[in-house]
């Protein structure tokens, strides 16, 4: 049996294919497999959660309520998700919520009532991953035409497309029957990690208020800036 009590997505080139500042839920299109992942899932016991940067809601592109109709048509079509977990604000805000930092994964673990070691995060970009280990969680990173090669080759687990990422999950570490491109879980687990323990989910500050659940508005957060790479495409990455 699985240790992993939940499993926390990313959105936006994860779920459904990236809309950039996607404000219109006709515009939603999940990812080929994404139902059938969320239902095997939900159907072993496992809570389901998003945990989404949408820095459109600080540059004034979209709105709070725009994000949350989007999210509305994703759980419509895809979930239904027990928590959504949400940071609307830009590279240059210094909050603790906005990926890589670890806050989104630690208010989505305390929603769900499990600790870090026992979720499993699964996105398309290294700011994914490094959300996961920095929360003391398991990353998976399903690569998409935007993932760069440096982020696939520094995952610590790669699944060629989201079912593989969940059947894993579910499965435990594979033994000789990897997928290509897959690398097995236990590559991904820290030494002496049994899924049973893991840090508290924060609470009054940071990552405990700046995040959104099911219709909650995210507030502001304070902590290190992340700031974009040269020569990326900061609206691709910023989200």
């Amino acid at each position: 049996m699985s240790p992993v009590k939940a499993v926390l997505f990313d959105r936006d080139g994860t779920l459904v294919h990236d809309v950039p500042y996607n404000g219109d839920p006709e515009r939603v299109r999940p990812v080929d497999g994404a139902r059938e992942a969320v239902a095997l899932l939900r159907a072993h016991g496992l809570r389901v959660g998003v945990v989404t940067n949408q820095s459109g809601v600080a540059r004034g592109l979209i709105s709070d309520t725009d994000v949350r109709h989007v999210n509305r048509r994703i759980d419509d079509l895809v979930g239904p998700f027990d928590v959504w977990a949400i940071c609307p604000h830009g590279p240059g805000d210094g909050c603790r919520c906005r990926k890589p930092q670890p806050g989104l994964v630690l208010y989505a673990a305390g929603r769900v009532c499990a600790a870090p070691a026992e979720c499993v995060v699964i996105g398309d970009i290294g700011a994914d991953v490094e959300a996961a280990e920095r929360a003391g969680a398991h990353g998976i990173l399903v690569p998409t035409a935007q993932t760069r090669p440096e982020e696939t080759a520094g995952a610590p687990h790669v699944a060629p497309d989201l079912l593989t990422a969940v059947r894993a999950v579910l499965d435990g570490p594979s033994r000789g029957r990897a997928p290509a491109h897959e690398r097995p879980v236990a590559a991904g687990l820290p030494a002496g990690t049994d899924g049973g323990t893991g840090a508290e989910a924060p609470t009054g500050t940071g990552a405990g208020t700046a995040a959104e659940a099911r219709t909650g508005t995210a507030a502001p957060g304070g902590a290190e800036a992340v700031r974009a790479r040269p020569g990326v495409d900061t609206r691709r990455r910023s989200r």
